[in-house]
């Protein structure tokens, strides 16, 4: 498994990262320990999880599961979405110095960590001043509960003001930005991957699989193969509204590669500009070897060109692939 740098920041991560979201929801603590060894042997350095993933329980799972390892791998954590209480009451002021402290400590406890190698605001409150946020993680890198500050779900103009705030006070900035990005879902191209890049911000795409639309399970005008994601009730939605001619031509290209539909989608991710590490759930230790098998594709000169041709039948002009490894 090949592994970079984390933006600018000399923190290395693995170019594919294991996203814990299920933990402690959709499996159980059994399960999720075989996920994480499977992670383990594949080369997978990176592990990523937040205080809501099962309002606690993956970030439990996960500290037990890593136990003596946990220095041996990059531990990630996200706080400032709603925790129904548990961390106190918060106003909706979840980026605050007063709620953040809180959420960070509880997060260590149920990790059993006396620190976190990239802590990260899961989302924007639209309440605090982000210069509050800043400081608040500019004391816990002092404190040394965590290494390295991050962001996800932050929109382009957010971030780059966050980094402005950050350099211009000489305090802690994000090192990482974390967002939904996909070969099928590529709005971020738009501003974002431009913005990270020039700021010298690591991407840390999430949702890389479209919920499942690039695995190659799902077929135009077919139902869900019964017990998977989209089958679920909250989730059919959104293979009704599939774009198909953009994911049948996704399929196209692989076929005529003689590559999966998975390949392309996490190997020709892992290529674009700016991403570090491409963050990717799994339930079951096969998903791990074919997550870690896509993970090695890397896209030739032309295939960037070809995949780039696929953004958008329209025609929008998306920025263009650069080698990365």
């Amino acid at each position: 498994m090949h592994v970079r740098p984390l933006g600018d920041s000399g923190l290395s991560v693995s170019v594919l990262g294991l996203g814990c979201n299920a933990f402690g929801s959709r499996i159980d603590e059994t399960q999720a320990r075989s996920v994480v060894e499977a992670a383990l042997e594949a080369g997978i350095t990176f592990f990523d999880t937040a205080d809501t993933y099962g309002l606690g329980a993956s970030e439990v799972i996960l500290g037990r599961a890593l136990g003596s390892r946990r220095d041996d791998v990059v531990v990630a954590t996200k706080g400032g979405m709603d925790m129904q209480g548990r961390n106190g009451p918060d106003w909706g002021a979840r980026a605050s110095r007063r709620y953040l402290t809180r959420a960070l400590d509880a997060s260590l406890e149920r990790l059993g960590t006396d620190h976190v190698d990239l802590y990260q605001l899961h989302t924007p409150d639209r309440v605090t001043p982000i210069d509050e946020t800043l400081a608040f993680l500019d004391n816990a890198v002092r404190a040394g509960k965590i290494r390295y500050a991050g962001c996800s779900n932050l929109r382009s103009w957010e971030l780059v003001d966050a980094v402005w705030t950050a350099r211009s006070a000489g305090t802690t900035s994000f090192v990482s930005a974390q967002n939904e990005y996909s070969l099928y879902n590529r709005t971020a191209e738009d501003d974002l991957v431009p913005a990270c890049e020039h700021l010298g911000v690591g991407l840390i795409p999430y949702f890389p699989l479209a919920y499942g639309l690039l695995t190659g399970k799902y077929r135009r005008g077919e139902a869900a193969p019964e017990g998977s994601r989209l089958a679920d009730g909250a989730q059919a939605a959104r293979l009704a509204a599939a774009d198909w001619d953009r994911i049948e031509a996704l399929g196209t290209f692989a076929d005529e590669r003689g590559l999966t539909m998975l390949d392309v989608a996490i190997g020709g991710l892992v290529a674009k500009p700016a991403v570090s590490s491409v963050i990717a759930g799994a339930t079951r230790p096969e998903q791990i070897a074919a997550n870690a098998a896509a993970a090695q594709w890397i896209p030739s000169e032309e295939d960037r060109v070809a995949l780039d041709a696929l953004a958008d039948p329209a025609g929008h002009s998306y920025s263009t692939f650069a080698p990365r490894r």
